[in-house]
């Protein structure tokens, strides 16, 4: 009878990797090197700044962007979320599939990948937000920038994310640098919709509206198309400084795969052995659901607020209490993970079903602030947990395929593909359910049925999502977290056999 992952004589079978003397040098190698120091966490952290305060411009901004200030029919728009989503989902396999078959450079073999990319990244996002002076190609013009920013972002976003699996084996120091990660995220997402927001608030003012009873075009301010590439700039040198800091305060752990003497897994056939490990696919399927959820609330937060709410002149207001209730609660939201365990933060996730009703159905000033509080906090537990979960996911699959390479990138850039790919169908089917409902580019007043469409979108498209999320997540059993002898070993096997063909 085979032995159970874990167990003693399963851990003798292991010590053939290496000669006895060479795995206790390599054990106590590791053991030493384990613990990450507060410099090494910090910097790791900056290095997911840059995407997030980008991510978080277009996801509150953008919309608004494209349909007033660029004037795009709805439909187009439509296209063009779905179209930047697609391309960014259709890169992850990509980017896994190239990153494991580069070797190592000087200062790595992910960091390389991350520096390359960051030019482009920084010119696509740019052109993003520049307002063209043709108008019958402006939809091709923005539907190619934000494809290529996706598409290099995630080029960007894969080895930065799998960096997480080569800092350290002990699962605890993970969850602690993904805990820093996430933190400085949140603060790059605050900075993101905050800065963005105070450049470009001249760019949507009021005002012109007040004496309008007619939907007719809004006069778009002189300065829009200078306020929007003062705030795509700002984002620009981000990129640029936050990279550099990653690259000089993270050292990226050797890669013995040069030396390993085993053959690697294909790509494929890898895709193939984690699309069936079961904790995986329960991971994605809930947060497809869930991370769409948090999408297309914040999508539709400030067309919600400018167009089915006298909120316009609070959109600011609730973006920065959303974005600072979530940058607070992150830290408190680790704790309560490492004391009570994985399922328990998945709780605070619902605590956004009854607040977006309620923003839906009372859409007043003091209603909006509280929902806008709450949705923080729930923000923040939907982003930080499935990248808490899934290196305890990796490592399951590890002790159940004891001589099977790390797929640690397959898994990544997979987890990422689906979660971008259903933003892109959900995004891309409700910015069409605008046109479908009547919604007129810069126009001052819309009709009563995009009002309604907006308040559905707000409030009864998130909470059936998130509702069947947290469903098939709470269903079955979690990886469980492996112990640190456990991490030993498996940091043995990454060393034996860790590259793809």
């Amino acid at each position: 009878m085979a032995a159970p992952p874990g167990s003693p004589s399963a851990q003798a079978a292991e010590a053939p990797l290496s000669q006895p003397g060479e795995q206790t040098v390599e054990m106590g190698s590791v053991s030493r090197t384990g613990r990450l120091s507060f410099c090494t966490k910090v910097c790791y952290g900056f290095g997911g700044i840059p995407n997030q305060v980008a991510s978080s411009a277009i996801a509150f901004y953008l919309q608004l962007f494209l349909l007033d200030v660029a004037q795009i029919p709805a439909a187009y728009v439509s296209l063009v979320l779905f179209g930047g989503k697609v391309s960014g989902a259709a890169a992850d396999p990509v980017a896994g599939f190239f990153i494991n078959r580069s070797r190592r450079r000087g200062s790595g073999r992910l960091m390389p990948w991350m520096l390359g990319c960051t030019p482009f990244i920084a010119l696509a996002y740019f052109f993003l937000w520049f307002l063209p002076p043709f108008t019958s190609l402006r939809g091709l013009w923005y539907t190619t920038f934000y494809c290529l920013f996706q598409a290099m972002a995630t080029f960007f976003q894969v080895p930065y994310t799998v960096l997480t699996m080569l800092l350290t084996p002990s699962p605890t120091e993970r969850d602690s640098a993904t805990a820093y990660r996430m933190t400085m995220e949140m603060v790059g997402t605050l900075m993101g919709a905050t800065v963005h927001g105070f450049i470009v608030s001249g760019a949507h003012r009021s005002n012109h509206c007040v004496d309008t009873e007619l939907p007719v075009p809004a006069a778009i301010s002189p300065d829009a198309t200078r306020l929007y590439s003062i705030a795509a700039a700002v984002v620009v040198v981000t990129y640029h400084v936050c990279s550099g800091l990653l690259c000089l305060g993270v050292k990226e752990q050797p890669d013995p795969s040069a030396s390993a003497s085993g053959q690697g897994l294909g790509f494929l056939a890898g895709l193939g052995l984690t699309a069936r490990h079961p904790p995986y696919l329960k991971l994605v399927v809930s947060f497809l659901f869930i991370s769409t959820a948090v999408q297309v609330e914040q999508s539709y937060l400030v067309l919600f607020c400018t167009h089915a709410s006298r909120l316009q002149d609070h959109v600011q207001n609730l973006v920065l209490i959303i974005l600072v209730s979530a940058v607070l609660s992150t830290p408190l939201w680790e704790w309560v993970l490492q004391r009570f365990g994985k399922r328990t933060p998945a709780f605070g996730i619902f605590m956004m079903v009854p607040f977006a009703i309620l923003l839906a159905a009372v859409p007043t000033a003091p209603v909006a602030y509280v929902v806008a509080f709450v949705s923080g906090v729930s923000t923040a537990v939907s982003l930080l947990l499935p990248w808490s979960i899934l290196p305890d996911v990796v490592d399951d699959f590890q002790l159940q395929h004891r001589h099977g390479p790390g797929l640690e990138t397959i898994f990544y850039a997979s987890y990422v593909f689906f979660t971008k790919l259903s933003g892109a169908g959900a995004l891309g089917i409700s910015t069409l359910s605008l046109q479908f409902a009547g919604y007129k580019a810069g126009a001052c007043k819309q009709a009563e049925e995009v009002v309604v469409t907006l308040k559905v979108l707000i409030g009864a498209v998130p909470t059936c999502m998130i509702l069947a999320g947290l469903c098939i997540l709470m269903v079955g059993p979690t990886p469980k977290v492996p112990s640190q002898d456990t991490s030993l070993q498996l940091s043995l096997r990454r060393r034996t056999s860790y590259s793809l063909a």
